[in-house]
């Protein structure tokens, strides 16, 4: 008998992968925990009957959330990374021997510890001596900083349940205000492809806007995320994203990646009409 892990994406659309085994199965005080293996994406992570990495494609988004921002301002030491309990934005930032200190603050311990045990490929750099994990609300840990950061890189579920806070007007309020002069904050942006993720992806943006001077949208093709269409978000006090990139200083430091290159990311700021419309609505 065939097993098959089917997700919902909309109440019109489901995405369905074929599976072997489930090899984790836990209830937290947040959230339902799954760890099942594939033949097409290898093991996938599923929290709260959302996927949120496979093997296969999870350096798409992990490359994409944490390299823009390093291209853009290579002399970041201090990063706070909220949420990204599975350690894949970590595992990237930790490429980069310039980084002094990166905090991860993640609001569900149970996933750390599923994550090192049954995704070692992705949480490998959780034990990095400059890695430093609290297991806290990223809502209420940022509440209480100022100043201090270079780069805040939001890797939030969606924004309900446990992530819903970090998508409020508070949240990327006090974002600003923990962030240096020069600071710059990536968060996931949700989709603009089916309407509910548009909403959220719209009302976010908008929220953005009311702190900092310059903000922009960019894309990557996630297979496994809701369409495929996936969009972050760069805000920051002083760079622009793509007229600041120092294409020459990036490739000198010969980091190793799958998907990012600095072609790439002046492209990925080029964003279809239908997106920039939604944009615009908000602006």
């Amino acid at each position: 008998m065939e097993m098959w892990y089917t997700e919902e994406q909309t109440n019109n659309v489901r995405f369905s992968i074929r599976c072997d085994k489930q090899k984790y199965s836990a209830q937290s005080d947040f959230q339902r925990i799954e760890i099942f293996s594939t033949p097409e994406f290898g093991d996938i992570l599923v929290l709260d009957d959302r996927i949120m990495l496979t093997q296969k494609d999870e350096f798409i988004y992990h490359e994409m959330i944490s390299h823009v921002p390093m291209a853009v301002n290579p002399d970041i030491k201090n990063v706070l990374v909220i949420g990204a309990g599975d350690g894949g934005t970590v595992r990237e930032l930790t490429k980069y021997k310039s980084i002094e200190k990166i905090d991860m603050v993640e609001i569900d311990r149970m996933v750390v510890d599923a994550c090192k045990e049954f995704l070692p490929t992705v949480a490998s750099k959780l034990s990095d001596p400059r890695v430093h994990i609290f297991i806290d609300d990223g809502l209420r840990f940022v509440r209480h900083v100022e100043n201090k950061y270079d780069l805040i890189i939001v890797d939030s579920t969606d924004p309900f349940g446990p992530g819903e806070g970090l998508f409020t007007t508070e949240f990327y309020g006090n974002c600003y205000k923990a962030l240096t002069s020069d600071g710059i904050l990536v968060n996931q942006h949700e989709s603009p492809f089916y309407n509910t993720y548009a909403k959220s992806m719209k009302q976010a943006h908008k929220k953005i806007l009311q702190f900092f001077p310059i903000v922009k949208v960019y894309q990557a093709h996630i297979p496994t995320y809701p369409s495929g269409h996936w969009l972050f978000g760069f805000a920051s006090k002083k760079f622009h994203p793509v007229n600041d990139l120092d294409v020459g200083q990036w490739n000198r430091l010969g980091i190793d990646t799958n998907y990012y290159n600095t072609r790439l990311h002046k492209g990925c700021f080029a964003l279809p009409t239908y997106v920039t419309k939604q944009l615009l609505e908000n602006e």
